[in-house]
């Protein structure tokens, strides 16, 4: 049976049967969202582990919705998270896989808009908690407990250089910084935890630099998306 009050079962204070399957389910949504950078038009979500025997009895499903709409854990129109996603034109699938998964609450999270495609595969790690393992098939690290700057851009030498010299000259700190890279001289991402969020300035710089492809800020603590819908 679904859940009827989303402050019973993923509020601030974490009640409810599983927080793992609900609040952090909730934010590994939101993480996916801010990947892409707007709402998906469609959604493709597969399960693994615990997430998939008990997705739906758990309210799974629904906080997974709701934080591609862009709602924050305790958002009241989660459990009727469908409606909205319809309403939104957002096509959701879900799927569940019985293969290994680096964690039981695990789920791959596949978006799309218009031209823009994005993958995420994370895990709900218990009260809330998630670690993001990969973004596009590259391999990260992601808490979603700090600002994260992920940048994609050509794996050429200077570019790194290049980008902490410019965060550096803002005065923010890097806390964490992971780079991986699909083939020498290919593609490579790079996600760096920081302190605070950068700023617009900031993100224009990196923007200009030499060998950059694209950009975006994930950051769990500015409150509902703006464009939430």
């Amino acid at each position: 049976m679904r859940f009827k009050d989303v402050f019973s079962i993923i509020g601030p204070s974490m009640t409810g049967p599983s927080s793992s399957h609900t609040a952090g389910a909730a934010r590994l949504g939101r993480i996916a969202r801010q990947w892409l950078g707007c709402t998906p038009e469609r959604a493709r979500l597969t399960l693994y582990g615990s997430f998939a025997d008990t997705y739906q009895g758990h309210g799974t499903d629904l906080a997974l919705i709701g934080g591609l709409l862009g709602y924050v854990t305790d958002d009241p129109r989660i459990p009727d998270a469908e409606q909205y996603a319809d309403e939104a034109g957002m096509e959701v699938e879900f799927y569940t896989s019985g293969l290994p998964a680096p964690h039981p609450n695990t789920v791959k999270i596949e978006l799309w808009h218009g031209e823009r495609a994005c993958s995420l595969i994370g895990a709900s790690i218990g009260g809330g908690s998630v670690s993001v393992h990969a973004l596009n098939d590259f391999r990260v690290q992601i808490s979603g407990e700090f600002p994260t700057l992920v940048l994609r851009h050509a794996d050429k030498a200077g570019v790194l250089a290049s980008v902490t010299s410019t965060i550096s000259s803002s005065g923010v700190n890097i806390g964490y910084m992971q780079v991986d890279r699909k083939a020498r001289d290919g593609e490579a991402l790079t996600a760096m935890e920081m302190d605070a969020p950068p700023s617009e300035d900031t993100l224009n710089k990196l923007r200009s630099l030499d060998h950059m492809l694209d950009i975006r800020v994930i950051d769990l603590k500015r409150g509902v998306d703006p464009d939430a819908v």
